[in-house]
């Protein structure tokens, strides 16, 4: 018995550090655009059952319960959270939050990939990219720029328009569309804050922003991360003190174990 609770107790200590890892990527991602935090999901394991339930006493009748003893706790999963972020006015007219559902589809060189993050560049071909220090990767359909544009205008159902010299008007050079799942927290995460398609999340489905149960756009503003800095801070504090209290545990069970093994030498 002794023995089930130390693995006990080491199971929950393992379960509970990995959480630790998790809320620490969370509020190293406070500040990241379009973040969307993770949570822990855990799970008790196999249980060891002495008695089952329903089982026939001495006098012939069922018993109402049984004796069964867990032996643990492990991670089942982690699980993404995708409510929106505050959006944050930047003032530039290359950053576009999407307020809603969806994500914008942006090519790499393994397929499609999804992002939230907004913060367009254009690379010297005139191309609309989602730029990092690493690459540009381009939207998708892809969104050409010309060079002599004076003027950027992208309206919440995602039309891009240009002012060019010499004309009064904007003229359209692309839409931006989004992009839902059934299940997006089945989606891969792939660092960049981009996501790929899997089994799990389903097939793309693509629409104009607004319609199909998509989001819409707004420029000049930026989705901030959803990743609160107070709860993750009481998330850390819980997830302390359940480490202590199973390292309790642990020191009990060895201290038993010496008591036991003491008791030969009487």
């Amino acid at each position: 018995m002794i023995y089930r609770a130390l693995y006990s107790a080491a199971s929950g200590m393992q379960a509970y550090l990995f959480n630790l890892d998790v809320i620490a990527n969370n509020m190293a991602n406070t500040g990241t655009t379009a973040y969307k935090r993770s949570r822990t999901n855990f799970e008790d394991v196999y249980y060891q059952n002495y008695k089952l339930p329903g089982a026939l006493d001495t006098l012939g009748f069922r018993t109402p319960l049984g004796t069964a003893l867990g032996l643990g706790v492990m991670v089942s999963a982690t699980q993404q959270d995708f409510s929106q972020g505050n959006l944050m006015q930047t003032g530039r007219r290359l950053d576009v939050a999407i307020q809603g559902n969806g994500f914008m589809q942006v090519q790499d060189t393994n397929g499609i990939l999804y992002t939230r993050n907004g913060q367009f560049a254009v690379n010297d071909n005139g191309d609309l990219v989602v730029g990092s220090a690493n690459r540009g990767r381009r939207i998708d359909p892809p969104i050409t720029i010309p060079n002599d544009t004076t003027e950027i205008s992208i309206s919440p159902e995602g039309i891009v328009s240009v002012m060019q010299p010499g004309s009064t008007n904007m003229s359209q050079v692309g839409q931006l569309l989004l992009t839902r799942f059934i299940n997006p927290e089945g989606l891969l995460q792939e660092g960049e804050s981009l996501y790929s398609m899997t089994d799990a999340s389903g097939p793309p489905i693509q629409g104009q922003a607004g319609q199909l149960g998509l989001g819409v756009f707004q420029q000049n503003y930026l989705e901030l991360s959803n990743a609160e800095p107070v709860t993750e801070l009481v998330d850390l504090i819980k997830t302390q003190r359940n480490v202590e209290l199973n390292s309790q545990v642990v020191q009990a069970s060895d201290q038993l174990l010496q008591l036991v093994s003491n008791l030969r030498r009487y």
